[in-house]
């Protein structure tokens, strides 16, 4: 045999790869030569009650060692070996999933297992017996399925899913060949909520959609260790959240709808919903477009929230400052397009009066003024052009403008000329209003691992940013999502859709993006809450009638969940009662 032999012939157990015995085994192979001619000795001198006694206390001394063998084992196991490195829990094959819970730890997903039915004919005895029975004791099993395993030849999976109750029932009837497998099944003890969040595994252990999948490796190994996997969402404000939005979206007859509730300060999204929704058990009877995840892959373009983007940047920059004044007087003319406001003021305002009246004039003007490459440098630090860092696979790239000239300019100060997803909005509006941090949006309880927050518009820009989005709410067209006590600031957003080549005023889209309370530091806690209706049926389909008044009710109703206090601001009692001072000029500004 040659040297390259030995790759494929494996010495036995002592031997060398040169043939020799290790020390061991040659004093082990001459303790057993000395016994074994012993016992010729003790036959030859006619001794065999010596040969029987040798023979007996050899015996012992082989199982006083076997047993102090796998004593010992079982010691070092139950005291010494690593934590998880024992038991079928080890296995990195085994079909194991945590629990998936809600930061508060309530339940949203978990294991039951189920079994597969195999059968293997060349063990049947009868086998028109064995259907019969099989059939009596499993109605549902597919009568055509059962016919063709047993009229073939080898083993063969018949039914996957049965339940414990099942199996037992299958069992009791004693045929051979009649084998069972364990399934790993996941269970959604929820029904519906949260289900576009949550997503699915399959019969195999893996995550194919939603949480499932984006931490599938990281909840298997929760269940190998015993342990369950936390979201960030809170189900009490997920809940509310859904409750709301469904509420809205059939008072308004929307074709779909979509609302989602973060933290700010740490990017973890404690509440999305996605209308309408679906049951994962009988996902096939979902109606069109209930499956898909609207707030990570739903594109839009959404209208005057886009405002609050452009004033912003106008602001970081040093281009303009509140008292700034534009000419609204007349449409602003870019080449032969004539951008208009949708209730026009017809005179010149200030960026106040521009945000507050929502008016496209103003913020064109600015946008064409900062030019494209700061536009483009602003929309790269709110996350406008790349897909939301949501750990979601679902998350979607935007659909960006090919050019950027000044009446793509003037489209993108207020939200038309590119698609982007609701998380993406969410995202940036955390960050002008988190004290100007860019704050990955995260799934996992505590905010993204690893997170690093950029610095991309000064202190001062999100103080600023705040209180224009209070001001929009108090006096502004942001009227009708004004909670009582909670300080509540935010922007409409309306769009038509294009069709057909064209932009549809009846294929519209309403949305409002909110953050509650705007007051106190910037490093306080604050929430963000974004609603939007999709082709609302009802008349008028803009933010501030179809999205608003969700978002008020949303904030209302979780503010107790957050601990935000109802209390009096320059603007509100805490009853949400007005200041006298100051008086409303409501808009229904795009």
């Amino acid at each position: 045999m040659t040297v390259q032999d030995h790759r494929y012939h494996r010495p036995a157990p002592g031997v060398d790869l040169q043939g020799r015995l290790s020390p061991f085994w040659r004093w082990l192979s001459e303790l057993v030569w000395r016994l074994e001619h012993g016992f010729e000795r003790a036959r030859a001198d006619a001794r065999p009650e010596e040969d029987t006694r040798v023979r007996i206390f050899l015996i012992l001394i082989v199982f006083s060692c076997v047993f102090a063998g796998l004593a010992l084992g079982a010691a070092y196991r139950a005291l010494l070996a690593p934590a998880g490195a024992h038991g079928f829990g080890a296995s990195p094959d085994a079909l194991v999933r945590g629990d998936l819970t809600d930061r508060n730890g309530e339940l949203l997903a978990i294991n039951i297992v189920h079994y597969g039915l195999y059968i293997d004919p060349a063990e049947i005895w009868d086998r028109g017996l064995a259907y019969r029975q099989l059939r009596r004791a499993l109605p549902r099993i597919p009568a055509e399925r059962l016919r063709r395993v047993l009229d073939g030849d080898r083993r063969l999976i018949v039914l996957t899913g049965l339940t414990p109750q099942e199996k037992a029932a299958v069992h009791d009837l004693a045929l051979g060949g009649v084998t069972f497998e364990p399934e790993d099944r996941r269970a959604y003890p929820l029904g519906i909520s949260a289900v576009h969040l949550i997503g699915d595994a399959d019969t195999g252990g893996q995550g194919i959609s939603g949480a499932e999948l984006a931490f599938n490796d990281e909840i298997r190994a929760a269940g190998q260790r015993g342990e369950s996997f936390p979201l960030s969402i809170d189900l009490r404000v997920q809940g509310v959240v859904e409750n709301e939005l469904a509420a809205a979206a059939i008072k308004n007859q929307a074709k779909g709808a979509v609302a989602i509730v973060t933290d700010v300060q740490t990017g973890e999204v404690l509440a999305m919903a996605s209308w309408p929704n679906f049951s994962q058990s009988n996902r096939g009877a979902a109606p069109d477009g209930a499956t898909l995840n609207r707030a990570v892959s739903g594109h839009y373009e959404m209208g005057s929230v886009f405002k609050t983007f452009t004033v912003a940047a106008g602001l970081d920059t040093g281009r303009a400052d509140m008292g700034t004044l534009f000419d609204a007087s007349e449409a602003f003319q870019i080449g032969d397009r004539k951008i208009k406001d949708f209730h026009a003021q017809n005179r010149v305002m200030t960026l106040e009066e521009v945000y507050l009246h929502s008016s496209n004039i103003g913020t064109s003007q600015l946008a064409v003024q900062m030019g494209p490459d700061t536009m483009r440098d602003y929309f790269r630090r709110l996350g406008l052009l790349d897909a939301s860092t949501i750990e979601l696979k679902e998350s979607a790239r935007p659909v960006l403008p090919r050019r950027w000239d000044n009446s793509t300019l003037a489209s993108l100060s207020f939200g038309y000329g590119i698609m982007i997803t609701p998380a993406q909005m969410v995202q940036a509006m955390g960050a002008l209003t988190n004290g100007g941090r860019m704050v990955p949006l995260s799934l996992r309880r505590g905010g993204a691992r690893g997170a690093k927050p950029q610095q991309i518009v000064t202190e001062d820009t999100s103080r600023a940013v705040l209180e224009l989005m209070r001001a929009n709410v108090v006096k502004g067209s942001g009227g009708f999502a004004d909670a009582p006590g909670l300080r509540v600031g935010g922007k409409t957003g309306s769009a038509n859709k294009l069709v057909n080549g064209r932009y549809d005023p009846s294929h519209a889209l309403g949305s409002f993006a909110a953050v509650f309370p705007v007051d106190g530091p910037l490093t306080a806690k604050r929430y963000a809450v974004f609603v939007l209706m999709d082709e609302p049926g009802t008349y008028p389909k803009t933010g501030a009638y179809v999205a608003a008044p969700a978002v008020r009710n949303i904030a209302d109703r979780i503010a107790g969940f957050l601990g935000v206090e109802r209390r009096a601001d320059r603007w509100r009692t805490a009853s949400g009662e007005k200041i006298p001072q100051y008086q409303d000029v409501q808009g229904d500004g795009l």
